[in-house]
């Protein structure tokens, strides 16, 4: 998980950047998701140099793309975006959902994994 953390979060870097150059935007908010592309590029490289911490980092990772995917359509609904602020909220939405979908898979699995190996 701490490779897709990190892909995650070039993914969501890139968005910042071409969003905030495409649309000249001044304004902070169209930074918003290089700004979480970077968190999620540090959890994983923290997962992947503190091996044992591994599970407990994946999990604030988890935690994080939750809160971007309300903070994003929390936004996305309360102010109606248009234009590319909405692209990049979309956008947002379907990378972090995306990678909150693929923990949840990740956590179930090492649960079964860990049960099995307790019977």
């Amino acid at each position: 998980m701490a490779t897709k953390a990190i892909i995650t979060g070039g993914i969501l870097i890139i968005l910042g950047i071409v969003v905030s150059i495409a649309s000249s935007s001044e304004s902070v908010t169209s930074w918003i998701p290089a700004f979480i592309g970077a968190l999620f590029v540090a959890l994983g490289v923290a997962a992947r140099l503190q091996p044992n911490l591994n599970h407990h980092i994946m999990h604030g990772a988890a935690a994080l793309s939750l809160l971007a995917i309300l903070g994003s359509l929390g936004s996305l609904i309360g102010r109606g975006s248009t234009g590319w602020a909405l692209l990049s909220q979309l956008v947002t939405i379907i990378v972090v959902g995306g990678f909150l979908f693929q923990a949840i898979g990740s956590f179930k699995e090492a649960r079964r994994a860990r049960l099995a190996q307790a019977n």
